[in-house]
């Protein structure tokens, strides 16, 4: 197993969590037309994110062991969390407190 491509699904995880505040901030906007919708700077660059980390996960599939990566994804809920409290500045409930330690906990667990 090679930490080095671990490090980098993270970051692609990272990555994934930003696109997705993007696609909220995009959907909390309204537009003139349906097309731009779907045609706008936060749009495609969330989705041009989503790609990149999709070929970044395939290549690092390569050194990584699969059962590593669904684990690794389960970080982004932890990202999106603190992205949506720090840009989209949601409140952070006991609730989503209770449930991202309970995904960080399986991580040390399940890496353990």
């Amino acid at each position: 197993m090679n930490r080095s491509f671990m490090m980098l699904m993270l970051g692609g995880t990272f990555f994934s969590a930003i696109s997705q505040v993007l696609l909220k901030q995009s959907a909390n906007k309204t537009y003139k037309n349906r097309l731009r919708e779907y045609l706008n700077w936060r749009v495609v660059t969330a989705y041009t994110i989503y790609f990149g980390v999709l070929l970044l996960n395939t290549w690092c599939y390569t050194r990584v062991d699969m059962r590593y990566g669904p684990v690794i994804d389960t970080a982004a809920y932890v990202f999106v969390l603190l992205f949506s409290w720090l840009i989209l500045k949601e409140k952070i409930t006991r609730g989503k407190i209770i449930g991202n330690l309970l995904i960080i906990l399986g991580i040390l667990i399940y890496t353990l």
